[in-house]
């Protein structure tokens, strides 16, 4: 699928509502940014587990076009007595079986820079002492790099490259990125379709074979087209 920035069918990333509403302003709607705490659980002394969403809503008609769930882990903040919350699902690709698509993205020394376009301005993306203090032996990549390009990669891969086919997108991030790190996103299709999307479940990992990003799965409508994009 090629579509040029003028083309009346362009649109943004499907992840872009993670960091910027994105608001159709020529159409005259008018949109609100609802947060909620969904949860907050005690996991003891390991920390605390904070669940939260996000939702860019229209206002008059109450449409929802973007839903984010994320927790985030209070290291160390636990045992204060609150609920322990649900069990972790965990989303494993298929035993046994070889991944249907593979999706490979080479990154390099100055990658961990460009979210600096983006006004990310933690000093932990750009120089090597505060990662060096934190026990990552220097410089991290952006935690959005790796979810953003498994799910360019997925969509490439098995969706045609359209915004459109991709309904669900989740993952855990398990382990930090090093610029330069090689990572690759192996893809399963699980064979379940609802309303024409079908589960798809991956693992990212970097080229020493640890795992960067578990517990991946989206609902995609799969076009067995891959995308040049």
């Amino acid at each position: 699928m090629d579509i040029q920035e003028l083309h009346p069918n362009f649109s943004v990333f499907p992840t872009y509502s993670l960091i910027l509403p994105p608001s159709p302003t020529s159409e005259g709607r008018k949109f609100e940014l609802r947060n909620k705490v969904i949860g907050v659980y005690d996991k003891g002394k390991p920390g605390t587990v904070v669940e939260t969403e996000q939702s860019i809503v229209d206002k008059e008609s109450g449409e929802v076009f973007t839903k984010v769930r994320s927790s985030g882990f209070l290291v160390g903040q636990g045992g204060w007595g609150g609920p322990k919350g649900p069990s972790t699902v965990n989303y494993a690709p298929p035993e046994g079986k070889a991944p249907d698509a593979t999706h490979v993205v080479q990154t390099t020394q100055e990658t961990a820079h460009l979210y600096r376009l983006n006004g990310d301005y933690n000093p932990l993306h750009a120089t090597p002492e505060p990662g060096q203090k934190m026990g990552f032996g220097g410089t991290i990549i952006h935690g959005l790099f790796s979810w953003n390009s498994a799910a360019h990669g997925i969509l490439r891969e098995l969706g045609g490259s359209n915004p459109a086919n991709m309904k669900e997108f989740e993952a855990r991030f398990a382990s930090p990125v090093r610029p330069g790190d090689k990572l690759t996103t192996e893809i399963w299709r699980m064979g379940n379709v609802v309303d024409g999307y079908e589960e798809v479940r991956f693992v990212t990992k970097n080229d020493k074979g640890r795992v960067v990003l578990s517990n991946g799965r989206c609902l995609l409508k799969i076009t067995g087209v891959k995308s040049k994009l």
